[in-house]
C-alpha cells in the first residue's frame, strides 16, 4: 500500500523530476503566464512606463486556470487599484510636504489592506493592492512638486492595469472556457481509474493524486461554466452528476489497488478500464457519455466477465464500478444535492468577511507582521541611501504567509528560486542583452525565462514558490528599463533587495506572534470527521459523493500540513509525539478511506460506520454496534467483509501501543 504523503520525504532529488513532469494543462497555462508577461513587456517598451519588471510579474497573480476567473479577477483587482489609488491621490496632497505623516499614511493603509487579505474576500488579491499603495506612497517622496507626484501615481495605477489589460486580452484569446477545462478534467480521472484498473501496482501513485484533488475544482467551474454561458443547465446538470459518479469510479478503484483480493480478475477490469477509457475520449472531445453501450446486455445491465465467480469484496468493487458507469450523467437528483461545498465554503460565501474576521486575532497579527516587515525594509534602504535594494519592501507583500511552518519551508524555496532566476538573469545581462538591437530580443528573451519559471510555478505547491521567485528575480535583472539593459550594479542590488525581504519576512514570522500550523491541521481532522458522517447520513448518492470529494480533499490538506510542521521551530511547533499521533491518525484514515465509502453506498446510514469513524477520531478502538440499521434486511456478505477490511485496516496502521490523541496545546 501507498504511504501517505505525510510519510515521504520532501525535496529529495529523486522527486525532481517528477514534479517537473508534465500533466494535462500545465504546458496550456504556462504558455499564456509567458504570452500575458510579454504582452506587458512590451506595452511597457512603447510607452516607456517605468517598473516593467513588477508590472509582468502581476500576471503571475492574476492568471488562473480558466479565462472567466482570470478575467473577473483582473477587473477586480483594476477597480479596487483604481480606487486605492485614487485615495492615495488624495492623501498625497496632505501628506506630500510631511515624510512623517506619509509614512503613517503607507503603514496604515497597508495594515488594512492586509487585514483584509488574511479575513475577506479579498485574499487573491490584498497583497498586490497593498504592494501598489506602498509604491505609490513611495513615489510621492521622491518627487519635489505636485505635478510630479501626479505622474508618480499614475504610474503606481499603470503598473497594475498594464498586466491586467494584457491578461484579460490573452485569456479572451487563448484561455481555455470552464466547462472544456470541466470535461478535460472529468476525463483525466477516468483514463487514471481505467490505468488503475489494469495495472494497480504501476498506477497507485497517480490515482492517490486524483483522488485528492481531481474533481475538487469542477463544482466552481461548472457554476462559472453556466455564468459564461459556455453550458446550458442541462449539461451543469449532466456534468454534477458525472462529477459525482466519478468520484465513485475513483474510490472504488483506489480499494481495487490497494487490496490485492479486492483486484477483479483480468478480463473483468479490462471490460470495466475499456468503458472508462471510452467515456474519457466522449469528454475531452466536449460532449458526455449518455448511451454507454460497451459491456450492456439487453437489461441494460453491466455485466463484466467473470462476474459470477467474484469474491464479495471483488463483487463490492464491481458493482460500485458498475452503479457509478451505467449512471454516469444522469441527472437524478436536484442540483444543490449533487453539490456540496468544502468545508467552511458555506460560511465565507455568506460575506465578504470571514465568519472569525473580529474574533481571530491572527488576522491582525499577520497584518501588522507584514506591514512591520515591509516598513523595517522601507526605512533600511532609505537610511542607507540605498535605492538600489528597494526590492526588499516590495518582496515583503510577496511572500508572506500565515504560519511559522509554511514561513521556514517557503524560505528554501525562495532563496533557491532566487538564486537560480538572478544566475539565469545574470547571464542573460551578460551574454545576451549586449547583442540584443531591438525589444524585439528582449521580448524572446522574456518570453522564454517566463516560460521556464512559469512552468516550475505552475507546478505542486512543494516547488511552485520557487518558480515565482525565479521571475521575479530574472525580471528585475533583466528588465532594467524601457528597452535592452545590461548594468549589472541594478541586478545585483535588487537581487540583495529580494534576499533582505525574504530573510525579514522570515524572521518577523518566526518571532513575533508566530502562529503553528498545528491548529490549522486539528481543525483539518474535525472537518474530515464532519464530511465523513455527512457522508454516512447522505440519504442521495450524489451528495455522498461530493462529500466523499471534500472529505479527500481535506486528507490531503492534512497530509501536507503534517509534513510542513517539521518545520516549524521547536519553541513554535507542536511536541514531537502530538506530531506522531497526527500522522498515525492520517495513515488510518488513508487506510479505512475506500472501504468506508464502499459501505456508505451499499448501506447508507449503517451505525457500524459512524462507529469506526468515531474511532478514528479518538483513536480507540471501534466497537460496532449489535445492530445492522439500514442494511439489517439486506442478508449479503458484503457488509460482513467490508467491515472486516476496515478492521483490518484500522489494527495494520495502527501500533498496539498507540494512545488517544491528544490536542495540541500550544499557541
Amino acid at each position: 500500500m501507498a504511504r501517505p504523503a505525510a510519510d515521504r520525504p520532501r525535496h529529495a532529488v529523486a522527486d525532481i523530476g517528477a514534479l517537473l513532469a508534465p500533466f494535462p494543462g500545465r504546458a496550456a497555462a504556462t504558455t499564456r503566464i509567458a504570452v500575458a508577461s510579454t504582452l506587458t513587456v512590451l506595452i511597457t517598451a512603447m510607452y516607456g512606463t517605468p517598473e516593467a519588471a513588477l508590472s509582468a510579474y502581476v500576471i503571475f497573480f492574476v492568471n488562473r486556470a480558466d479565462r472567466t476567473s482570470s478575467i473577473v479577477l483582473s477587473l477586480a483587482l483594476l477597480v479596487l487599484v483604481s480606487l486605492i489609488v485614487g485615495l492615495v491621490i488624495v492623501l498625497g496632497g496632505a501628506t506630500l510636504d510631511y515624510p512623517m505623516l506619509r509614512v503613517a499614511c503607507m503603514a496604515a493603509l497597508s495594515a488594512g489592506l492586509l487585514f483584509l487579505t488574511s479575513a475577506s474576500k479579498l485574499r487573491p488579491i490584498g497583497a498586490i493592492v497593498a504592494m501598489v499603495v506602498g509604491f505609490g506612497l513611495d513615489e510621492l517622496g521622491r518627487v519635489p512638486a505636485g505635478e510630479l507626484a501626479t505622474r508618480g501615481l499614475l504610474y503606481a495605477w499603470l503598473m497594475a492595469a498594464i498586466p491586467i489589460g494584457a491578461n484579460v486580452l490573452v485569456n479572451l484569446l487563448m484561455g481555455p472556457s470552464p466547462r472544456r477545462l470541466a470535461g478535460e478534467r472529468l476525463a483525466h480521472c477516468l483514463r487514471v481509474a481505467a490505468r488503475s484498473l489494469r495495472d494497480p501496482a504501476a498506477n497507485g501513485a497517480a490515482l492517490a493524486t486524483v483522488l485528492r484533488d481531481g474533481v475538487q475544482p469542477l463544482a466552481g467551474w461548472l457554476k462559472l461554466a453556466k455564468f459564461e454561458g459556455s453550458a446550458n443547465t442541462a449539461d451543469v446538470l449532466a456534468l454534477r452528476q458525472a462529477m459525482a459518479s466519478t468520484m465513485a469510479i475513483l474510490m472504488a478503484a483506489d480499494v481495487a489497488c490497494r487490496q490485492p483480493e479486492a483486484r477483479l480478475p483480468a478480463a473483468c477490469a479490462a471490460t470495466l478500464a475499456d468503458t472508462l477509457e471510452a467515456m474519457a475520449r466522449m469528454l475531452a472531445a466536449g460532449g458526455y457519455p449518455v448511451d454507454i453501450t460497451v459491456g450492456i446486455t439487453g437489461d441494460s445491465t453491466l455485466v463484466p466477465p467473470g462476474a459470477a465467480v467474484l469474491s464479495p469484496l471483488q463483487d463490492a468493487v464491481a458493482k460500485a464500478l458498475r452503479d457509478a458507469i451505467e449512471h454516469y450523467a444522469e441527472a437524478e437528483v436536484p442540483a444543490e444535492s449533487a453539490s456540496v461545498t468544502p468545508p467552511g465554503a458555506a460560511s465565507k460565501s455568506a460575506g465578504f468577511m470571514d465568519p472569525d474576521a473580529f474574533t481571530n486575532p491572527a488576522h491582525l497579527h499577520y497584518a501588522l507582521k507584514t506591514t512591520g516587515a515591509a516598513m523595517f525594509c522601507y526605512l533600511l534602504y532609505q537610511q542607507l541611501n540605498w535605492p538600489g535594494i528597494h526590492t526588499c519592501f516590495i518582496t515583503c507583500y510577496l511572500v508572506a504567509l500565515g504560519t511559522a511552518a509554511e514561513s521556514v519551508e517557503k524560505l528554501a524555496l525562495r532563496l533557491a528560486g532566487c538564486l537560480v532566476g538572478a544566475a539565469a538573469g545574470t547571464a542573460a545581462v551578460l551574454w545576451i542583452v549586449p547583442a540584443l538591437d531591438a525589444v524585439t530580443g528582449l521580448l524572446v528573451l522574456v518570453f522564454a525565462g517566463t516560460w521556464c519559471s512559469a512552468w516550475v510555478a505552475s507546478g505542486s505547491p512543494r516547488i511552485a514558490y520557487a518558480g515565482f521567485q525565479i521571475a521575479f528575480a530574472f525580471y528585475l535583472c533583466v528588465l532594467q528599463g524601457p528597452g535592452p539593459g545590461f548594468d549589472l550594479t541594478i541586478a545585483r542590488d535588487r537581487v540583495i533587495g529580494i534576499l533582505i525581504g525574504n530573510l525579514v519576512v522570515y524572521l518577523v514570522f518566526t518571532r513575533v506572534w508566530p502562529v503553528s500550523i498545528a491548529a490549522r491541521i486539528e481543525a483539518a481532522l474535525a472537518a474530515w470527521a464532519s464530511q465523513w458522517q455527512q457522508l454516512i447520513d447522505a440519504p442521495q448518492p450524489a451528495s455522498r459523493r461530493a462529500h466523499a470529494a471534500s472529505a479527500m480533499a481535506v486528507q490531503g490538506n492534512i497530509a501536507q500540513d503534517l509534513t510542513l510542521a517539521r518545520y516549524e521551530p521547536a519553541s513554535v511547533g507542536p511536541s514531537a509525539t502530538w506530531l506522531q499521533q497526527q500522522r498515525q491518525r492520517l495513515r488510518i484514515l488513508d487506510a479505512v478511506a475506500g472501504p468506508l465509502f464502499l459501505l456508505a453506498e451499499r448501506f447508507p446510514g449503517d451505525p457500524a460506520l459512524s462507529a469506526r469513524i468515531h474511532a478514528v477520531q479518538t483513536g480507540q478502538t471501534p466497537t460496532a454496534p449489535a445492530g445492522r440499521g439500514a442494511a439489517a434486511d439486506h442478508g449479503d456478505r458484503t457488509r460482513d467483509t467490508l467491515l472486516a477490511l476496515v478492521d483490518k485496516q484500522w489494527s495494520e496502521a495502527r501500533p498496539a501501543n498507540a494512545h488517544p490523541p491528544s490536542s495540541h496545546a500550544q499557541t
